[in-house]
């Protein structure tokens, strides 16, 4: 079983409800300060990397250096785009709130130990604005992957939904539908599309929009 990694630093420790949450979601975690996290992560492990650590992003780096393998997800207690697009360019694979509920961390868990990218909705949506700018500019640069002809009428509503940044609960009242609905419906669009998670459904989206034009 892979391990998960919260990453500690006497200097900046977890506040106590956020150290607990991540806890209840991962009973079998191991709080560990940096110099045991380097030494003992393995492929495909989870490290969590708050950003009130010192150099954060050098140290997310240095871990995708010496186990390119391992997934790392980065928490924020107050969540920005910028400080996002820094995580992801560091080569995280996860950005969330430092005080998520358990359920949510243990979502975010799931999507990127599948292969998958988890942000927040609005640098979704910042991700699509700027992938839909550059195939405006080189329509040509990149070719369509996706048939959407084999999503039904509902998976395509939530799809579209999604791909508008949209999160599950926001789908779920618009069209009426649960949230455990909804999201039957996006790993039905998922595998049908054969894509990982909801950013890479925007980007793929986005070129169909951009082509319609």
């Amino acid at each position: 079983m892979n391990t998960r990694h919260s990453l500690v630093q006497a200097a900046a420790p977890w506040p106590i409800i956020a150290r607990e949450r991540w806890q209840q979601a991962f009973p079998d975690g191991q709080s560990r300060d940096w110099v045991e996290v380097q030494q003992t992560v393995t492929a495909r492990d989870m490290v969590w990397v708050p950003v009130m650590l010192d150099d954060w992003r050098l140290k997310v780096a240095a871990l995708l250096q010496s186990e390119p393998d391992c997934r790392v997800v980065v928490l924020s207690s107050i969540p920005d785009q910028d400080e996002g697009l820094r995580a992801l360019n560091a080569g995280a694979r996860g950005y969330c709130h430092l005080l998520a509920a358990p359920g949510l961390l243990q979502e975010v868990a799931q999507v990127v130990g599948l292969g998958g990218l988890w942000v927040g909705p609005e640098l979704v949506q910042r991700l699509m604005t700027a992938t839909r700018e550059l195939l405006q500019r080189s329509p040509d640069a990149v070719r369509l992957a996706v048939d959407l002809s084999v999503l039904s009428e509902r998976e395509l509503q939530v799809a579209c939904a999604v791909a508008e940044g949209q999160s599950n609960r926001e789908v779920a009242e618009q069209l009426h539908i649960t949230e455990r609905t909804v999201k039957a419906h996006l790993g039905a669009v998922f595998e049908k599309l054969g894509l990982r998670d909801r950013v890479q459904l925007v980007l793929q989206l986005a070129q169909v929009k951009s082509h319609a034009y």
